[in-house]
């Protein structure tokens, strides 16, 4: 190879790397802004469609519905597609299903809705198989980045949508269609990977690996199992966390400020976790560690409730930094891109199921005794439980 060439290599691989992350990242702000930004104009939805609090509350529950249905799908489709192809599809259905759902038609915003848990599905599956093709020795860094950006994007979206929405009936239309933009920017991005037909990317299309598959692997069970269990102090504690502090007296803004840091902490849980999680010969410490801030959390809830802001910035560290690694373990724990989404589809399949029942269970808890302490002291125990299958399933090892 001549020197000229070697020097024109040299210059397109750091080009190649940035692209590859820049399609990583679109896809990032893509994964749930549009998701969470339907619960700021809820109420003007309902207003100007007539739906009662049931149907609403359906409505904001049939993302998640979709992401346990379609998750394990991901996997057999871009095994038979191709990876980048299926990610253009699911982003393709996304700005659509964005679309529809702000359009003036009767049910659309139910099928749109619908389609954007599909879409959602596949993006989140395969993403950390994305990673894991084009940086796999940087999973940690960059699994962590992404993840922090979403969370960022989710939170702005949160914020500009009742802005966007304005005082005008039908408002809600306009703010939550306006996220197709990002789809459509994502979409532009991915354009050209799917243009280029190298020899190389022609080969690598044919090749469909054989791998052991996750769901008959202990080691893919004990995965699936910290990131079910790792996913509930998040929402458990973004439903409840308010009613909890207003029966100890705290004021709804003060709540309010209280899960703001939650959040703001959450971001800095998956920096942090990012920053050490490539230095470590394994992840059982680190996986440890989280467990332990989110039982301390927990514990701290029920037996010091003043202390409520103290427990959710813990307890905010805690699920920032753990699901960065339950993200990063889809990668790590396997050999190619192909079986990480596997073990991506399975384990987001299993822990949005034991999301979406989460909250409703510590509610009906709290129905039944009449005080937080049983739901808060139970949360506690299945924190000691993820606790014992992040060391599990942080040791050095491949699903072979």
């Amino acid at each position: 190879m001549s020197a000229a060439t070697t020097a024109q290599a040299a210059v397109a691989r750091p080009a190649r790397a940035g692209l590859a992350l820049g399609g990583i990242l679109l896809i990032a702000v893509n994964l749930r802004v549009s998701f969470v930004s339907a619960g700021p104009v809820l109420g003007q939805l309902r207003a100007d469609l007539g739906h009662g609090a049931a149907a609403a509350g359906l409505l904001t529950s049939l993302p998640l519905v979709g992401f346990a249905l379609f998750s394990p799908l991901a996997p057999a489709v871009a095994r038979r597609l191709g990876l980048d192809r299926t990610l253009w599809a699911a982003l393709a259905v996304l700005s659509g299903g964005i679309l529809l759902r702000s359009a003036e038609l009767p049910g659309a915003v139910w099928a749109g809705t619908a389609l954007l848990g599909l879409a959602i599905a596949f993006l989140d599956v395969l993403l950390p198989g994305l990673v894991k093709r084009d940086f796999p020795d940087r999973v940690g860094g960059v699994t962590g980045i992404y993840f922090s950006l979403a969370t960022i994007a989710a939170a702005l979206g949160s914020g500009l949508v009742v802005p966007i929405a304005g005082d005008a009936p039908n408002g809600w239309r306009l703010a939550l269609g306006v996220w197709a933009g990002l789809a459509l920017l994502a979409l532009a991005w991915f354009l050209p990977r799917l243009l280029r037909r190298t020899a190389a990317a022609a080969r690598a299309a044919g090749q469909a690996k054989d791998y052991r598959s996750p769901w008959t692997s202990a080691l893919g069970w004990q995965v699936t199992l910290f990131m079910g269990l790792q996913s509930l102090p998040f929402f458990v504690l973004a439903t409840w966390l308010p009613s909890i502090e207003a029966s100890h007296g705290v004021d709804a803004v003060s709540s309010g400020w209280h899960l703001f840091w939650f959040q703001v902490c959450g971001v800095l849980g998956s920096l942090s976790m990012t920053a050490v999680l490539q230095r470590l010969p394994d992840q059982r410490l680190v996986g440890a560690a989280a467990s332990l801030l989110a039982l301390a959390a927990y514990l701290g809830l029920m037996l010091a409730p003043g202390l409520s802001l103290f427990w959710a910035v813990l307890l905010g560290l805690a699920c920032g930094s753990s699901i960065v690694l339950a993200l990063s373990l889809f990668s790590l724990r396997t050999r190619h891109h192909q079986q990480a989404a596997a073990l991506s589809g399975m384990a987001q399949s299993v822990g949005y199921l034991l999301t979406a029942a989460a909250p409703t269970a510590f509610g009906a808890l709290y129905d039944l005794t009449g005080s937080w302490t049983l739901p808060l002291g139970l949360s506690a125990v299945l924190m000691v439980l993820m606790g014992v299958f992040a060391v599990l399933a942080g040791r050095s090892r491949y699903i072979d």
